[in-house]
């Protein structure tokens, strides 16, 4: 229901009852309580935001909706704006940040990039200064249009109070729509302050010049069946598209019956639980041995809700030339756009993978499955035992991992932030359930996790949320512990120090000579810093004491910050190196 108006009531005069009712329902209110009646409508529960002087009338009239609508206070707008990003990742819902204009609508820009880039559905709300004053240079007046125009899969500037409640339901469909993304509305100074006759909220489904999904052709999945049937070495990669499908239950029913391999990108990590039999493990730069190797060697390469990322693919000339491609993909410009397919099926995967699911046989691959296991092996005995169950006296980032995952069971949310912690973290972490794993993939943002982490916990308040962010990462947004002592977030914090920007250090010792340039950082007291914001917090440098101190982190009843110190300079294998074919994959 609707929030307790604050508006008034149309005065005409209407001697039938029925038109009485009619008539009663037409109010005027100003424009930025129709940002609000929007927002109520579309089921938002709660924003995150930063006030300022030309968004001043949208939160004028948010106090008087408090019962409805919680405002979370960031410290930055672009901690507003990632903890959206972690809250639609983990609730699956659409989320919201408010930002003023000028830097506050530019500090949105990195996480309108990130949102975009990983389809993460958002709705951006921007002041702006008053109509007649836009194009003068005027007090923090910013063209926000034309700068987010590439970052945004929609953006539109309201000048006039009457278009607000149509836009903006045109901006949620927008935004949760086929591919989801990052949407923003920027609105002047007196549209925010206007009166006008509110017609009553309409929410849209339908835009005439917009399909969010493609028509499905049913002889290309007959095509793909066939293709799939013939295969003597099938292999299948998904993505985030899975659980932005929220197709999770359709895929498993899909590999279970056609018994193939699959491996997954960082974003479509917990879209299968990781112990799953038929899970092979992770693509990519720093993924698993046998699903980089054994891409090369498939004669069908079946692409579920995947892009073909460069960190996937190496380099294309060398990337799977010996199989038929099948990508399923909701999104028509990326098939083909990195990867020739062979047979394209465009479509939900949610419509497409029990179409494709009914035509498969049921069959078996004893001799590719243990090509596999055979990989795992390896990889066990070179790298993952020894990343996991360290024989020196220093901690390594795999071995926390490894005590996380025994402690939670496979049952937390994860949220990593960038660099070599994320590649160990999600090649490592266990995950029962789907959107679990809050990355920032494609963008590579570093400050992403601490602010994400938020953001999951409002949108999964039920579930364990736990931080795992580098030394340098947390300190580009920890101003955001202000966030968490202001709204009492219960989430845990993992900030694995090796004193290094690691992931570039890494690149700089295996391919500049060790020439470390400016990748030695120096860090605060992060157990005393928390301590300031009213946190709980521990530093563990020994591995007697991890066990314990992980153990009490996730059984504080409040936020807590955990460091360990790792070794300063672990590396993170197996690699593929930059230019290279993922058949060239190192272990060491």
């Amino acid at each position: 229901m609707p929030a307790k108006a604050k508006t008034n009531h149309m005065e005409t005069a209407a001697p039938q009852t029925a038109e009485k009712e009619k008539v009663n329902t037409i109010r005027t209110m100003t424009g930025s309580e129709a940002v609000c009646e929007a927002m109520i409508h579309e089921g938002v529960q709660t924003i995150f935001g930063y006030p300022g002087g030309a968004i001043m009338p949208i939160y004028d009239a948010l106090f008087g909706y408090t019962d409805a609508l919680e405002h979370i206070l960031v410290r930055h707008e672009q901690g507003g704006i990632h903890a959206a990003q972690g809250y639609a990742r983990s609730s699956g819902k659409t989320g919201v940040v408010f930002a003023t204009s000028g830097p506050g609508a530019t500090n949105l820009v990195t996480g309108l990039a990130d949102a975009m880039i990983d389809s993460t559905p958002l709705v951006c709300i921007t002041g702006q200064v008053f109509a007649h004053l836009l194009g003068t240079d005027a007090f923090q007046e910013t063209d926000v249009i034309n700068i987010t125009t590439p970052v945004t899969k929609w953006n539109y500037q309201i000048t006039d109070a009457n278009e607000i409640p149509s836009v903006l339901a045109k901006a949620f469909y927008i935004a949760k729509s086929g591919r989801p993304g990052p949407v923003l509305i920027d609105i002047t100074k007196n549209a925010q302050q206007q009166f006008f006759t509110d017609p009553g909220y309409q929410p849209c489904n339908h835009i005439r010049s917009y399909r969010p999904k493609p028509i499905v052709r049913k002889d290309y999945v007959e095509q793909a069946a066939r293709l799939i049937n013939e295969a003597e070495r099938p292999f299948i990669i998904f993505g985030q598209g899975v659980i932005l499908g929220r197709a999770e239950s359709e895929f498993r029913a899909f590999i279970e019956k056609a018994n193939i391999p699959a491996a997954w990108t960082i974003l479509g990590l917990s879209a299968l639980p990781t112990d799953h039999p038929l899970n092979v493990g992770m693509l990519g730069m720093h993924g698993n041995y046998g699903p980089n190797l054994l891409t090369n060697q498939c004669d069908v390469l079946i692409a579920i809700g995947m892009r073909f990322d460069d960190r996937v693919t190496g380099r294309l000339d060398k990337y799977a030339k010996q199989a038929k491609v099948i990508h399923l993909d909701i999104d028509p410009s990326e098939i083909d756009k990195n990867v020739k397919a062979t047979v394209p099926v465009w479509g939900d995967c949610k419509e497409t993978l029990p179409m494709l699911t009914a035509l498969v046989e049921q069959k078996a691959y004893p001799q590719w499955l243990e090509k596999f296991r055979e990989c795992t092996s390896r990889e066990n005995e070179i790298v993952i035992h020894d990343e996991l169950h360290p024989k020196s006296e220093v901690l390594s980032m795999g071995e926390v991992i490894n005590v996380l995952n025994e402690l939670t069971k496979g049952d937390a949310i994860i949220v990593t932030d960038v660099g070599q912690h994320q590649m160990v973290a999600c090649r490592y972490a266990k995950f029962n359930q789907s959107k679990s794993n809050i990355t920032s993939g494609g963008l590579g943002t570093m400050g992403f996790a601490l602010p994400a982490a938020i953001g999951a916990k409002f949108g999964a308040p039920e579930r364990t949320v736990v931080a795992i962010i580098g030394d340098g990462g947390f300190q580009m947004t920890l101003q955001e512990l202000g966030t968490i002592m202001q709204s009492k977030v219960n989430v845990k914090i993992i900030i694995l120090n090796n004193s290094f920007l690691g992931m570039v250090r890494q690149w700089q010792e295996l391919f500049n000579d060790r020439r470390y340039s400016s990748v030695d950082i120096k860090s605060p007291d992060f157990v005393m810093l928390a301590r300031s914001y009213g946190i709980d917090g521990q530093c563990v440098t020994e591995r007697k004491d991890l066990r314990n101190a992980l153990h009490e982190m996730l059984t504080n009843d409040n936020a807590h910050l955990l460091e360990v110190k790792v070794g300063k300079e672990n590396n993170v294998f197996p690699m593929v190196p930059q230019g290279c074919s993922v058949s060239e994959i190192r272990l060491q």
